[in-house]
């Protein structure tokens, strides 16, 4: 049996153990980091281009991320943290490009314009108050509104032909908007990780069961192919994605109690016809059906897969008992624990619409699929359009005081009272904001380096513009972060 040991065993070599990876190489190159990955390559599940909507997720055009708030116009609060975050995420690949880390962003990253689509006149009157606020912001400057069909033809030609002249119909665009290759992001990061000193990547090595050690630390049982490998670190890190739910019960911390998991499936329509693709340039989201997961918002975009420009449309829900999409059709019963049952069976009482819309969803043939991308282009040929699977996602369920058990909708970091352990459990907007939870869990895991290292000045190196903490000055702050990463990454206003 072989035996390793390292500082910190990172679970899951996707986005974002790569991020986390890199983050504790850029603070203290010393460390020894070991990432663990049960599958033959890296950014297989989630991460993997094809298996998420491929989003910066800047809450620009996310109608979930802006919900009605008590005052009657849109909650701003979510949309702010998201915009933060993501703007993080950008400051960090900025700095990466400049050290070479990333060797160029045109790899992973790509602008065009992000635009929310509505039907009707009283979700035509929501969207104009929701820019009306949201315009008025440094954040989201520059956010135009437009209902005239003619301004609408100018942004979205594909989308507009075949309408008629009467449809009731608006839309919101925001330049600055990205698509994100998180897969080829994440083999950049791996690919320089692996030269340095002290991190090393496995691949086909599966977690299979870890403990506490009587020092306070961890060792994991890990199969290589039949092959036992132990590890003893004093961190370890489960960043697999659906499959962190499994992991984190298996650790058997009382932190892991209460939580549970509700996966969703998806598909996505995807168009490499290249006139279609030349005549339409950005992405474009509509509102999430009744009863339907935030997740499965249709929205029809302009996506980069490995190098290659296409259309996708989606996603279309679907229900599978796997956590992972490599994974086992046991991963939900497997799942279920004493203390979460009642949880699962009170969210699943709770959320008939979202059963209903799952079930509505599993049912849909071809025609249906059709017709719901005739929404966004009435055109649309089946021709031209194929079906692929993308990627699996387990929503969190949670018992909160007071209310009881409750589907969470996004990310949560779970984190062990020691700071030896943590998780990351949920779905979108993740990837996007990979760098603030990252550093989140930094603070929360090691907080000795914060209190008496070098940690909190190398960080303001990397990230000197903090949404958090940026004061009476943010405007400003912003606008000269925003002008450095552009001029890295090559963004501009389009």
């Amino acid at each position: 049996m072989e035996r390793i040991q390292a500082d910190a065993v990172l679970v899951g070599a996707g986005v974002m153990g790569a991020t986390l990876a890199t983050l504790l190489q850029q603070l203290e190159p010393g460390l020894t980091v070991l990432i663990l990955e049960r599958l033959e390559q890296v950014a297989a599940e989630s991460s993997a281009a094809l298996n998420n909507a491929g989003t910066g997720h800047g809450a620009n055009c996310e109608l979930n991320y802006t919900p009605i708030g008590a005052h009657g116009g849109p909650n701003l609060h979510k949309a702010l943290a998201i915009n933060g975050a993501y703007e993080q995420s950008l400051q960090f690949w900025a700095a990466l490009v400049e050290q070479g880390v990333l060797s160029g962003p045109g790899t992973f990253l790509h602008q065009l314009p992000h635009y929310s689509l509505v039907w009707g006149e009283e979700e035509v009157a929501a969207l104009a108050q929701r820019q009306q606020h949201m315009a008025a912001l440094p954040q989201f400057a520059g956010m135009a509104f437009s209902r005239d069909h003619r301004a609408l033809w100018d942004w979205l030609p594909l989308v507009m032909e075949g309408r008629s002249a009467g449809e009731v119909m608006a839309a919101t665009r925001y330049g600055r908007g990205t698509d994100v290759d998180f897969g080829a992001l994440t083999e950049s990061l791996v690919h320089w990780l692996q030269r340095q000193p002290g991190v090393e990547l496995r691949l086909n090595h599966a977690l299979h069961k870890l403990r506490r050690r009587a020092d306070g630390g961890w060792r994991l049982d890990v199969d290589q192919g039949g092959k036992r490998v132990q590890v003893d670190s004093p961190f370890v890190f489960l960043g697999a994605g659906g499959g962190a739910l499994l992991l984190l019960q298996r650790a058997g911390v009382p932190e892991a109690r209460g939580y549970a998991g509700f996966p969703v499936s998806g598909q996505w329509l995807i168009c490499q016809t290249a006139p279609l693709i030349d005549r339409h340039w950005g992405k474009v989201y509509g509102k999430a059906p009744v009863g339907a997961p935030p997740m499965s918002m249709p929205h029809l975009d302009s996506r980069w897969i490995s190098g290659r420009r296409g259309l996708l449309f989606g996603p279309y829900a679907g229900f599978s008992g796997k956590f992972l999409k490599h994974g086992s059709w046991l991963d939900l019963p497997a799942s279920v624990r004493p203390h979460n049952l009642l949880s699962m069976v009170g969210v699943g009482l709770r959320e008939r619409r979202l059963v209903g819309y799952l079930l509505q969803q599993l049912g849909q043939g071809p025609k249906e699929r059709l017709a719901s991308l005739r929404r966004f282009l009435p055109q649309a040929r089946p021709e031209d359009w194929r079906l692929a699977v993308a990627g699996q996602r387990v929503q969190i369920i949670k018992q909160e005081p007071g209310r009881g058990a409750q589907l969470k909708l996004g990310t949560e970091l779970v984190a062990t009272g020691d700071g030896s352990l943590a998780a990351l459990l949920g779905a979108s907007p993740g990837a996007s904001t990979a760098v603030t939870i990252m550093v989140d869990l930094l603070r929360r895991c090691f907080p000795q380096r914060f209190q008496s290292g070098h940690w909190p000045q190398r960080l303001a190196q990397l990230l000197p513009y903090d949404p958090a903490t940026a004061g009476p000055d943010s405007a400003s702050a912003l606008a000269q972060c925003r002008q450095r990463c552009d001029t890295i990454l090559g963004l501009r206003e389009v």
